[in-house]
């Protein structure tokens, strides 16, 4: 057996966190520490990243690994002009969000660092913010939160029933990974059907697991669906992904949800759809631009709003921190991570 990175070299890893690790636990840090020389980044922003990163590296030497914590809009984005300073060294840098559209990713390739998002910690949390988003938009939430608090209760007769059921209809999974996956679980207990549409199909094992059924083009998924949920990542290809022709694509009164990221969606066609009626309700937990977001969909009473909160629970967070730890000992552990982003492009 070949011996791992660790062995190679006497001197710990050195592994710094931006910011303190504050769900992975205790016990979880000490074990780590015994492996790792372990440090905290206590940098607020990106202005404080920029000052005392260098700083740090000038004081104890390179850092190895570079862990990024949820939170991560006061440092976006993360390019080579708010991580030059732990290049050369660096060998991996992990993410505890599953998205990586705010990473500059072909920087670090180019420079050498294996990228690692992180693949389940987030993914059922953000499955259930989807759920919930699902039952609001059929029960019309908002509008009914908002005439009971006004005092008229059910206000005029016909603003809020009939809701619409979710029993029999036709739930379209756009992108059927980790999340995709979870939230076809999930609405099998509402006795949904599930269509989906991904890159590749799943394997037959799985379409069956999941109760599935794939759509070999995204506008034949969208004519399908009562809802269509948009669970894919953000890239070059799926930016703007829903837009004027695919709202087309679409029943009348579909109902839209999305936990993936805003810019999926082209808001000025959404706008339009939400406004002539082909999307009854939409959910969304995320828009682009955040935290400078459109306010328009803020004032609508056929769109429920969270403020990107999908992945944010208790469990999710710690599972996403270990997450970025695990991919750090398994480097050098092994010499591979296990879930790296650019692995075909690193030129280590």
């Amino acid at each position: 057996m070949s011996p791992s990175r660790l062995e190679e070299n006497a001197k710990k890893p050195r592994v710094v966190c931006l910011g303190a690790p504050k769900h992975a636990g205790t016990q979880y840090l000490e074990a780590f520490g015994k492996q790792f020389d372990f440090e905290v980044l206590d940098a607020l922003d990106r202005a404080e990243t920029k000052k005392k990163l260098p700083e740090l590296i000038a004081r104890g030497g390179p850092v190895n690994a570079f862990i990024i914590r949820m939170g991560t809009p006061p440092y976006e984005p993360f390019d080579q002009d708010l991580l030059k300073a732990l290049a050369p060294d660096c060998r991996i840098i992990t993410s505890a969000s599953a998205g990586y559209n705010e990473f500059d990713v072909d920087w670090m390739s180019k420079s050498g660092i294996i990228f690692c998002n992180s693949v389940d910690a987030v993914a059922e949390a953000t499955a259930d913010m989807a759920m919930f988003l699902i039952l609001a938009v059929l029960r019309n939430a908002f509008t009914a939160e908002r005439t009971a608090r006004s005092g008229q209760w059910r206000g005029q007769p016909g603003i809020l029933s009939p809701a619409r059921d979710p029993t029999n209809l036709t739930l379209g999974i756009v992108g059927m990974g980790a999340i995709g996956k979870y939230l076809a679980k999930k609405v099998a207990a509402f006795n949904m059907k599930v269509k989906y549409h991904n890159r590749h199909q799943l394997p037959e094992e799985d379409e069956k697991a999941y109760n599935a059924t794939y759509c070999s083009s995204l506008e034949g998924l969208l004519s399908e669906s009562d809802v269509v949920s948009l669970n894919c990542p953000l890239n070059v290809n799926t930016t703007n992904l829903i837009s004027t022709a695919e709202f087309a694509a679409m029943k009348d009164g579909t109902f839209l949800v999305n936990t993936a990221r805003g810019a999926v969606v082209d808001e000025a066609a959404l706008k339009a759809a939400l406004q002539s009626g082909k999307i009854e309700r939409a959910g969304l937990d995320v828009l682009c631009d955040e935290p400078n977001v459109d306010t328009w969909f803020l004032e609508q009473e056929n769109v429920i709003v969270q403020p990107h909160l999908g992945g944010l629970t208790d469990v999710a967070f710690q599972k996403a921190e270990r997450e970025c730890f695990e991919n750090i000992r398994a480097y050098f552990e092994t010499g591979k991570a296990n879930s790296p982003v650019n692995l075909d492009k690193i030129k280590e």
